[in-house]
């Protein structure tokens, strides 16, 4: 494993204790707008990379139903504990989950109908790697979908955050933030066309996610890739960044975040 998978892991581990909460269900939202875009039909083989706690895998066992069958793979230990906890509680038998890694997963080529990323690709540091990669998984007439959040994702909560770090620990502000590295259409574009797939269809959604209050917006820190620069911060600076958030929040009024994401998918030449 590299020491950028080790710390994604790592930072997921952590922040799995607030994964599910409801403050975070845009996790929900958009794994299953995923789904929906990707259309696996009922009996089909899917492939979920970077699953996290089933957001997108849970739905897409139920769409391809009893005579398909679903993989999710993460990094995250805790978070794939979580992911079949919820399974069983669903009772949706046809999908397993396990420990794996997008560029050795050790899976057959061709072997999936639908292949989907969500929020996922970006932590890997060669994301075209990772797009070849995930396309090789799938069987002719199949489909790559990947999902990653737009530019401006989170905010005001990002803004906010980042501010407050920077006097507390300026060496860790924008340290740790692979989804910036993926936030429009031109850069998924350049993605897939470095990828060797340049007609795949990008598309950019417009979105928001509600704030019921301030401390929601804390609750998203602590459940997202955030977590692992909070992680680094001793407790009474950790302290200072959460009051300064929320204050932030307060004065803002802030009733909501941006939650833009932009979409690719591409279609593996039938045979």
């Amino acid at each position: 494993m590299t020491d950028t998978a080790a710390r994604t892991a790592h930072v997921y581990d952590l922040a799995s204790d607030g994964y599910d909460h409801p403050a975070l269900s845009f996790w929900e939202r958009f794994g299953a707008r995923t789904v929906e875009r990707a259309a696996p039909r009922a009996g089909a083989r899917l492939l979920d990379a970077c699953c996290g706690t089933g957001a997108s895998a849970l739905p897409a066992a139920a769409r391809v139903g009893p005579d398909g069958s679903v993989l999710g793979i993460d990094l995250s230990d805790r978070m794939l504990d979580l992911a079949r906890a919820k399974a069983r509680a669903r009772g949706l038998g046809n999908v397993t989950f396990r420990r794996g890694d997008i560029l050795s997963a050790g899976l057959p080529e061709k072997s999936f109908d639908a292949v989907i990323c969500v929020f996922g690709v970006f932590f890997i540091e060669d994301m075209a790697a990772a797009v070849r990669a995930l396309h090789r998984l799938v069987a002719p007439g199949g489909t790559l979908s990947l999902t990653s959040w737009g530019s401006g994702a989170f905010e005001p909560v990002d803004s906010l955050f980042w501010e407050a770090v920077r006097p507390e620990r300026p060496e860790l502000c924008h340290a740790f933030a692979p989804w910036e590295r993926l936030g429009n259409d031109p850069a998924m574009r350049r993605l897939m066309a470095d990828a060797g797939l340049p007609g795949a269809r990008v598309e950019m959604e417009r979105a928001e996610h509600p704030l019921r209050e301030p401390e929601d917006g804390w609750r998203i820190v602590m459940g997202t890739g955030y977590r692992g620069t909070v992680d680094q911060l001793e407790g009474p600076a950790r302290a200072r960044v959460r009051e300064t958030l929320l204050r932030g929040l307060r004065d803002l009024g802030a009733a909501s975040i941006r939650v833009d994401v932009v979409y690719a998918q591409a279609r593996a030449d039938a045979a």
